[in-house]
């Protein structure tokens, strides 16, 4: 039985778009609705609304208009802003967490965990360790010139957002641009709609105390035709997208025309983990299915395989399954400790058991098999598969070592037989966002760190996490060389080049000829 409220409780008002400091609601258009449901418990419709493409003109427009003046705003004042919305934030963490339990379908532990990193990210921005990468500098030039360098915001910024930290990666967009004197539309992601309209909601708060231009933070719901009008729209100038390669890569096409409009993408990852003789076992076992397994294997950063020297193979395998099979499973909501919630999607979910039939189809071992589980939601149990390799291949049906990321709770699983074959290994992948070793070898370590195809690089800790006090981003199909986190500031304003000259001096070159009392 489906059950439909106006809206989550976390919400203040019905689903709406903010356009120009101005909600808009979304009842009544005669478009196809989306909805978000609890992947809990399906049958609770938590947000439905009917989205309108003209909306996407309508805000881009008013964040035009109001860049005009928020860009003028001196940079304390923004930062003012800024620090009235870490205090919101750290105020309204209850309400934060209870949406995305519900909304996203993470045990209340980890949605608080994202509740509570939002104020943080504030911080971070404007400390002066990130902000002196974009403060600009002179150098002399001569005795009455000088070089000057300084930082201009791009203008519009388009901020399109994932469902597995629905608040806390578009706020890592959000806070650097309007630190920087952009201006932004959001387009939250269409199964996470709920937590974009809080989000909504808690800048529009800031901004109005402040008596901010309207049009500095605007938020428009959607699907995909909205993302691609967003994102292909003539006046904005940058686009900041977390989501999967394939969509990104869309945004790239699209944009081929457009050179000068900053595109910022972080997207997936088949990250590996390598565990070598000598390393602290337990260690590595706790750490590899922690990180493979967090938020239901639904983030970026989750271990997606584990490689293993030969020598401790046996043992460590072993252990990874067990910790797995013995993994919490449960109700987001439920009292007691739960590790892994439901995930996303009734897709997403058969997604992960399809992956799972066609690696053993094509002669993987399942060595821990995920299932349905016999109760409401979209849960499934964790599974652990053992390959014999891995490769940049791209189809599991031929072969199950193949280069796919699985957006879930799934681990593969492989020998190496020394270092550089585990090497091999963990750099057999066109995806390149993060990586771990587990060694107390110095020369290993070293040689990891050195040379592992990735963007974040781990010792004796696993993938999935990140701080924003370091740059966050990934190669290859992971991004494109524009790493969020402490670095985020640095797609958010362009720099700028000038010569200063003080005094009367000007150059006459060679074949010119010029008399003083031409302009007498």
């Amino acid at each position: 039985m489906t059950r439909t409220t106006p809206h989550h409780p976390s919400l203040s008002r019905d689903p709406a778009d903010l356009i120009a400091g101005q909600w808009t609601p979304l009842a009544s258009s005669g478009a196809p609705a989306i909805e978000s449901h609890n992947p809990a418990r399906p049958g609770e419709i938590l947000w439905r609304g009917e989205p309108r493409a003209e909306h996407v003109d309508r805000a881009v427009h008013a964040a035009r208009d109001a860049f005009k003046v928020w860009s003028r705003w001196p940079k304390e004042e923004r930062a003012a802003v800024l620090r009235t919305l870490a205090k919101l934030f750290n105020d309204n963490i209850d309400r934060i967490t209870a949406l995305l339990r519900d909304e996203v379908g993470k045990p209340t532990w980890d949605a608080r965990g994202e509740a509570q990193i939002l104020a943080g990210k504030i911080d971070i921005t404007l400390d002066d360790g990130p902000m002196s990468r974009v403060a600009g500098f002179e150098a002399p030039l001569g005795p009455t010139k000088a070089g000057r360098c300084w930082f201009r915001p791009h203008g519009v910024m388009g901020v399109v957002g994932p469902f597995n930290f629905p608040a806390h990666l578009p706020n890592g967009h959000v806070v650097p641009a309007l630190a920087m004197g952009n201006t932004v539309v959001i387009k939250p992601s269409d199964k996470t709609p709920g937590v974009g309209q809080l989000m909504g909601e808690l800048y529009h708060q800031a901004l109005a105390q402040h008596n901010a231009p309207p049009g500095v933070v605007n938020v428009v719901q959607g699907g995909s035709e909205i993302a691609s009008r967003l994102t292909r729209h003539p006046h904005i100038d940058g686009i900041l997208f977390t989501g999967s390669w394939p969509v990104g890569r869309r945004i790239l096409e699209a944009n081929l025309d457009h050179p000068g409009r900053i595109i910022a993408l972080e997207m997936g990852g088949n990250n590996a983990a390598v565990i070598m003789p000598g390393a602290d076992l337990a260690q590595a076992v706790v750490e590899c299915v922690r990180c493979a397994f967090i938020s239901s294997g639904q983030r970026c950063t989750c271990t997606r395989r584990v490689i293993v020297h030969e020598s401790i193979a046996d043992r460590v395998i072993s252990a990874i399954c067990k910790a797995a099979s013995n993994l919490i499973v449960g109700d987001p909501a439920a009292e007691h400790p739960v590790f892994m919630g439901p995930l996303i999607s009734e897709q997403a979910r058969d997604a992960v058991l399809a992956a799972q039939s066609a690696m053993a189809r094509a002669g993987a071992s399942v060595l821990v098999q995920s299932t349905r589980m016999d109760r409401d939601g979209w849960f499934c149990t964790p599974s652990v598969v053992q390959v014999d390799g891995f490769s940049t291949a791209t189809d599991l049906a031929q072969d199950p070592g193949a280069d796919f990321e699985v957006f879930g709770p799934l681990l593969r699983v492989c020998i190496a037989r020394d270092f550089e074959h585990a090497l091999e290994l963990a750099n057999a992948s066109n995806y390149g966002l993060a990586a771990s070793i587990f060694s107390r070898d110095p020369d290993a370590v070293d040689d990891f760190l050195r040379l592992a195809r990735a963007g974040c690089v781990n010792v004796n800790t696993g993938t999935a996490g990140a701080s924003s006090k370091l740059p966050f981003g990934g190669l290859g199909f992971s991004g494109n060389h524009r790493p969020a986190g402490a670095f985020s500031l640095d797609y958010c304003a362009y720099p700028v080049a000038g010569m200063i000259e003080s005094g009367s001096a000007s150059t006459i070159s060679p074949g010119m000829r010029f008399e003083p009392d031409w302009v007498a």
